[in-house]
């Protein structure tokens, strides 16, 4: 499974301003609202998410945060991407605020599969000329062309 395939138009939000942790992680679950079947399916992945994150931020340092979580509210996993306008503190292991935000949700039963996309994840998001790639992208084509040409060029054999 490629990062390309689970971001669409609707949940890629290019220059996007908000004013704290908790908005922005609200905006990327709420980017997933078209993928439930019911409002309580949104809900559990927010509370999910939210859990996880209590545990210990997802800002992994180098202006990248992936929050992410598994749930029994879906049965597929699902992405959102965020690329903030203004840089945010996301109490992240360096200390840097971050501008590049992943959203991972995956179902509870399948903890291999979200391991290997986290994994894929970091893997592009480590590389800098990618990072510098999508911080100079301003929409949301851009931004899904980016992650397509990307993973091409380092997973599609």
């Amino acid at each position: 499974m490629n990062l390309f395939s689970l971001l669409d138009k609707v949940t890629v939000l290019p220059n996007f301003a908000v004013g704290s942790k908790k908005e922005l992680i609200d905006a990327l679950v709420d980017a997933l609202k078209e993928k439930m079947e019911t409002q309580e399916q949104l809900e559990e992945v927010r509370k999910a998410v939210f859990e996880r994150e209590s545990i210990m931020s997802t800002g992994v340092g180098k202006g990248l945060a992936i929050p992410h979580a598994k749930t029994a509210a879906v049965d597929e996993n699902l992405a959102a991407f965020a690329l903030l306008k203004e840089p945010l503190d996301f109490d992240s292991i360096d200390g840097e605020p971050v501008r590049l935000v992943f959203l991972l949700v995956g179902p509870e039963s399948n903890n291999s599969q979200h391991i290997k996309l986290l994994s894929r994840i970091s893997r592009l998001m480590n590389s800098g000329s990618f990072r510098e790639k999508i911080l100079d992208c301003t929409t949301t084509e851009e931004i899904l062309t980016a992650f397509q040409n990307e993973e091409e060029k380092y997973f599609v054999s």
